[in-house]
């Protein structure tokens, strides 16, 4: 019978995976997050690096890594951390496999960064849940494994005591997100400072925007009209005055513009209102209230509306999460 996990620990033990092909960037992402010594706090982490492969271990960037501790050491780990794995298309071995989910069943949480997301597939880890990762690897991810329902947007997923994340950097969100569950929203707060981090995003929000440009610059059709768009984007550009623009139909317009860019004009135009409010609220330049004026929505509540449905987070949570004053 699977155990659920109890009430935090007061030292609860993370354990981070190391193996040969190792990715040196998520992997520091676990030890700056949980291994560090945090004295200001009461309570804080223990700390281990297990060992998947024997010894030494070749990490990326020239780096060799010999641990202490081997995979019985999941038996006591409240958290397991995996890192990227060494390759999307690289078989995880099963005696790997089997001590995650032995610990999964002991009441462990287990938690991915990037492509760390397959090992936690091969694992079965993941039937039946919702996971994400990297945006080059969802397609994949589903492809292989249909009954994992991949979520190929959001910045981290949290399940059932598994949590998987986007793209390196989103393992920092990831991270923070449960040091907030264990020790709450100050302690979370403090280490984000001390990592200049934004104290909170919501794993809902988009891995990025996408923006859908000409498939090659030099010649494209679109390619001035984008620019002068761009430079006037709180003006208000219907269909009929972008074809006067380009000094064509309406008809051809939308046919370039599905050739060159894979979308509508209007879908274009809607995009780069949200990438342009996306910059406007980061950079705290003007206040709130303003963005939407600025960026030619039409109204603060169509604003709300698309940057919500695109970005995944409203407005003002988007501006929260990086500390900047509501009013500027």
């Amino acid at each position: 019978m699977t155990k659920f996990a109890a009430l935090p620990e007061k030292h609860p033990l993370v354990c981070a995976l190391a193996y040969d092909g190792l990715c040196t960037f998520e992997f520091g992402i676990a030890v700056e997050l949980f291994a560090l010594p945090r004295p200001e706090f009461e309570n804080w982490y223990r700390f281990a690096t297990v060992k998947a492969d024997a010894g030494p271990i070749r990490a990326v960037g020239g780096i060799t890594i010999d641990a202490q501790y081997d995979l019985g050491m999941l038996k006591a780990a409240s958290l397991i951390i995996i890192p990227g794995w060494r390759g999307a298309d690289t078989p995880v071995p099963e005696d790997l496999c089997a001590a995650l989910r032995a610990a999964y069943e002991n009441g462990a949480r287990v938690a991915s960064i990037c492509s760390g997301v397959f090992v936690l597939a091969a694992a079965g880890l993941l039937d039946g849940k919702s996971a994400t990762t990297h945006w080059r690897y969802t397609d994949k991810l589903a492809e292989r494994y249909p009954q994992i329902n991949v979520d190929p947007d959001v910045l981290f997923v949290e399940g059932d005591r598994v949590f998987t994340s986007a793209g390196s950097a989103a393992g920092l969100d990831l991270g923070l997100h449960i040091i907030r569950q264990d020790f709450g929203a100050q302690v979370a707060s403090s280490v984000a400072r001390r990592l200049v981090l934004p104290a909170q995003r919501d794993g809902g929000q988009r891995q990025f925007v996408p923006r859908p440009e000409p498939k090659a610059r030099i010649g494209s059709s679109l390619a001035a009209l984008q620019d002068r768009i761009r430079a006037s984007i709180d003006e208000e550009w219907p269909v009929e005055r972008m074809a006067g623009a380009a000094g064509t139909s309406g008809r051809t317009l939308a046919r370039r513009f599905h050739e060159e860019a894979g979308t509508t004009p209007l879908n274009w135009l809607k995009v780069e209102r949200v990438s342009r409010a996306a910059e406007l609220l980061e950079n705290g330049a003007i206040p709130l209230s303003d963005v939407w004026e600025v960026c030619g929505f039409g109204s603060a509540e169509t604003f709300r509306r698309e940057f919500r449905k695109t970005m995944g987070v409203p407005p003002v949570r988007y501006r929260e999460r990086l500390g900047a004053p509501l009013g500027v």
